[in-house]
């Protein structure tokens, strides 16, 4: 049953380039997991889930790497910082959760001007931003899409379809990062975590494919604030839990 649910939720947020690591975290809240397997499971399936939406991206050539590439370099050494921190739960469900909100809103609120989108970020703008991203996600198990995403459309650096396609790899890299110190410091994913990647690749696999020929831009900039938003309270819910 718990495997369907990350086959749900993998499809859900591969509609929009995303792998569902908060949502991941959020169902394995609910199943009772040991705190020390949760961030490296998460972690895992990110990368299951992304890996399959990667390669349909590149293969469809929506991923523009020279955008990207600035982003992942600043994001990696951080990642892997995060990594080799352990920071409280509730503590990380709180701060997670409403910069989740935050996101969602600048997504609905804040409208997209077809020609001022996909601008140049500037050089340093990319880097802190990457860099910035990279230590949430090595330290939550969160790949960071759900942070990168609003921050490309909100700054008029990609369209909603290209913050997409550029949120995969992303999510990708850093997942792999920050597993990598998650299990240095004796982290390791559940041992079920086979039989959820199964899960969590069908889900990409359709997902992935839903969004590419049925989301319209619009479409995918509200899909993506409701995926944050959703997110947002779960996490905020389990804070005051």
């Amino acid at each position: 049953m718990l495997t369907v649910a990350f086959a749900i939720v993998s499809l859900l947020y591969a509609t929009v380039g995303q792998a569902g690591g908060t949502a991941f975290l959020a169902l394995m809240a609910f199943s009772s997991f040991p705190s020390t397997q949760m961030r490296p499971t998460a972690l895992l399936l990110n990368i299951v889930a992304a890996t399959y939406s990667t390669w349909l991206f590149n293969r469809g050539r929506f991923v523009d790497w020279k955008k990207l590439t600035p982003l992942v370099i600043a994001s990696m050494p951080t990642a892997l910082v995060g990594g080799f921190t352990v920071l409280p739960q509730q503590i990380y469900n709180a701060v997670t959760g409403v910069m989740l909100l935050m996101a969602a809103a600048i997504l609905l609120f804040r409208q997209a001007k077809g020609d001022i989108l996909n601008r140049v970020a500037p050089s340093w703008d990319a880097i802190a931003t990457g860099a910035g991203i990279g230590i949430v996600s090595g330290l939550t198990g969160v790949g960071g899409g759900v942070f990168l995403a609003p921050i490309l459309i909100a700054m008029r650096w990609a369209s909603p379809k290209q913050a997409a396609a550029l949120s995969a790899p992303f999510i990708w890299v850093n997942s792999a990062v920050g597993l990598v110190g998650a299990i240095y410091v004796g982290q390791l994913p559940s041992p079920q975590t086979w039989l959820y990647a199964l899960g969590a690749f069908a889900g990409a696999m359709i997902g992935t494919t839903v969004g590419l020929r049925w989301l319209s831009e619009k479409t995918t900039r509200y899909v993506l604030a409701a995926v944050l938003g959703a997110a947002a309270i779960q996490l905020i819910a389990f804070a005051t839990r």
